[in-house]
């Protein structure tokens, strides 16, 4: 062999050395990086997660329905099926289960029967199921789906909301087309200020009413008439002769908000008003003894918050009665003491979604908290319970690493009963919850808020920042489990989120503090000084931000990058860009200009124009991705494309993102949930400093 052969040679086999070594090399990474998509939480993983929803108690205490919600993959779609379990846990089995869905069971007064509704057959229909020997039965051919439903008390009727159809709007006779001509669709004629609703589109007229069929099936009847709409929960009197309901019946009722008074129909129609207050009096309940009327009440103030009481009085209408006056908080849901005797109210504070009890004399007690976990998304306070004849309340309860599982109080002691997602959540690592209070720069307004930190977290590392601000903005966020943020800190990000002022939960006043003023520099100073506090911990790298947010806080993230250059980049989700176009466009215009705003908009152009992201268009340098479904009616997707279109005029890094079919919750299907995440990830990525582009962070 020559030395020249030999050189060759050898020089092969070094370089088939080194071939070999960079494939096992990168066959090990491969492996490493399943072992870690095992090991941590995945985006796929929505596909595996469940969460319960809508916790029924029997009225003896002694079994809980529930509905059980899962995504399924091949749908892409939320399936809901009903278990039932006893109040000390056993027993837990499916009620009602398969590919299709079941919801909405409420039990019989005497607990041997439920109604439910289900789609199986078709469209939304009510079926009976008797609950000694697990036969059901179809009980009703309904043109349009159910709502409210309310079973009578001595069992033989069930009453129940459901939308009728106006008379369409005729302005020309219809022409004759000549026998096997196809013309195009006619003339979608519009003539109410009501006529579009997010998830639905442009909707035709109907009106809500209430119906009562017989139990054991047959012809629904409606009770209600009239061009209004009849609003749930019912109540029905003790005696099975009437129906407690709210709805707003004045003159010109389209217009108006926060307006609807209390109403009693009986079985035969005949309509009887019970309250006739400023404002909204809304959820009533007959107590179970008949005697007295508990409802929420919600004075009619053009302000952007205003809180619900909840009020008592007499069935005849005598010594009226506020009974949480005194707590700060909005009251959302209520339900009667067996014994009429004290009732049992939900409200959130700081964060946490609490049940507490108040006697007729208005003193009050805290029973169960941390009610949580029924939207899995982001991480929105949230929770619901019932609460039996005796006085046992079945609730869901959810926690920073785990959608809603189901719990109930009894004896003065809480317990869970179910644990829903161990088989999928488990034996993964998640990113850790954690709480940080911090003083917003703009006047020491204290600011609750929270950051998860990836798994395998070392504080002696520097990691890349999200803010993530949520929607309302009159909303909270709280230490709950969330898929979008648990996804964003496994791809190695700290993610941020804050109560900013203007947040549910931290009494009148704070909500107030964004009045007429939403977004402005306040919000935004809470924001970074929430920034700023994160980095002032040590494991932030400054050089690596980025902010997110959707609806509102989609609002907040295109203004701040009109006011900051500090972010690497931005994903603004369905945001309001010019406030004049949307309020003239979208389904909230009514309620938004009146609570939100000084007045019209023509009359206050530099008012909503300020308040405006686009005005600050001009001094936006961050690349800003807008996402948007196309068929959102709440925040439409002309908003995206004037930003978008702005932002490319200015030679501003853009990308917008549509997302077909999707209103206003873009998270209402999870394929479209994991869509939101992989672009906004996929978003940042292009612009982080600290990582090489051609590798996964």
């Amino acid at each position: 062999m020559t030395f020249v052969n030999f050189i060759k040679t050898s020089f092969s086999l070094i370089s088939l050395l080194l071939i070999l070594s960079h494939s096992i090399a990168q066959e090990t990474n491969n492996a490493s990086d399943i072992i870690d998509k095992q090991k941590h939480y995945n985006g796929m993983d929505i596909f595996a997660l469940e969460y319960i929803s809508d916790p029924r108690i029997s009225p003896d205490g002694k079994k809980i329905i529930y509905t059980l919600n899962s995504n399924d993959i091949m749908t892409d779609k939320t399936k809901s099926n009903l278990w039932v379990i006893e109040a000390d846990g056993k027993n837990n089995r499916p009620l009602l289960s398969g590919k299709g869905s079941y919801s909405s069971a409420r039990w019989s007064p005497k607990g041997d029967r439920i109604v439910y509704k289900s789609s199986i057959e078709g469209s939304t229909q009510l079926y009976i199921r008797w609950m000694d020997t697990g036969q059901t039965a179809l009980i009703s051919d309904l043109r349009k789906s159910p709502s409210s439903l309310s079973w009578s008390p001595d069992g033989k009727h069930i009453a129940f909301t459901m939308p009728v159809l106006a008379e369409k709007a005729k302005l020309i006779k219809k022409r004759t087309m000549p026998k096997g001509a196809e013309w195009s669709k006619p003339a979608i004629v519009i003539d109410s200020i009501r006529y579009q609703r997010d998830g639905s589109g442009i909707t035709p007229p109907s009106h809500n009413h209430i119906f009562i069929i017989p139990a054991n099936g047959g012809t629904e009847r409606q009770l209600t008439s009239g061009d209004f709409q009849h609003n749930g929960p019912l109540s029905w009197n003790p005696d099975s002769k009437s129906i407690l309901f709210s709805a707003n019946r004045n003159e010109g009722w389209e217009r108006q908000t926060i307006e609807s008074d209390i109403f009693s129909i009986d079985t035969s129609g005949q309509l009887q008003q019970i309250s006739d207050e400023e404002g909204a009096e809304s959820s009533p309940s007959y107590s179970p003894d008949g005697s007295k009327i508990a409802y929420l009440r919600k004075p009619n103030l053009k302000l952007s918050y205003v809180k619900s009481t909840l009020v008592v009085m007499n069935s005849d209408k005598s010594k009226v009665k506020q009974l949480t006056e005194k707590l700060d908080q909005s009251i959302d849901t209520f339900h009667w003491e067996g014994n009429s005797k004290s009732l049992y109210f939900s409200y959130d504070s700081r964060a946490i979604r609490y049940v507490d009890q108040v006697t007729l004399t208005g003193k009050t007690k805290t029973i169960v908290n941390g009610l949580s976990g029924t939207t899995i998304g982001r991480p929105y306070v949230s929770g619901s319970y019932t609460v039996s004849a005796n006085d046992v309340i079945a609730y869901t309860q959810g926690s920073a690493s785990r959608p809603a599982d189901l719990s109930v109080y009894k004896s003065k002691k809480s317990t869970k009963l179910t644990h829903v997602n161990e088989d999928v959540l488990g034996y993964k690592q998640l990113g850790s919850v954690h709480e940080v209070i911090y003083n917003s720069s703009l006047d020491n307004q204290e600011i609750q808020g929270w950051y998860i930190t990836p798994p395998d977290f070392n504080p002696n590392k520097k990691y890349p920042l999200i803010i993530e601000i949520h929607g309302g903005p009159g909303l909270s966020y709280g230490p709950n489990f969330s898929a979008e943020l648990q996804q964003m800190a496994t791809a190695g990000y700290v993610v941020f989120y804050d109560n900013h002022r203007g947040s549910k939960g931290y009494g009148t006043q704070f909500s107030l503090l964004l009045e007429n003023k939403y977004s402005s520099p306040d919000d935004f100073a809470d924001h970074m000084s929430g920034v700023d506090a994160m980095i002032a911990k040590g494991f932030i790298d400054e050089k690596n931000l980025f902010i997110a947010g959707g609806s509102a806080g989609g609002i907040a993230t295109a203004y701040a990058v009109g006011l900051t250059d500090r972010f690497n980049a931005a994903v603004a989700v369905k945001p309001v860009i010019n406030w004049i176009s949307k309020t003239l466009t979208a389904d909230s215009s009514i309620g938004q200009i009146r609570h939100q705003f000084p007045g019209w908009p023509w009359d206050h152009y530099e008012h909503y124009w300020k308040r405006s992201p686009l005005s600050l268009v001009g001094n936006v340098t961050t690349p800003t991705m807008v996402m948007t479904g196309e068929n959102d009616r709440r925040t439409p997707i002309s908003e995206t494309e004037q930003y978008y279109q702005a932002l490319q005029l200015l030679g501003v890094d853009t990308m917008m993102v549509r997302i077909p079919g999707s209103p206003h919750g873009i998270a209402g299907r999870p394929s479209r949930l994991l869509t939101k995440v992989d672009h906004t990830l996929a978003w940042f990525k292009r612009y982080r400093t600290d990582l090489d582009k051609n590798t996964n962070p």
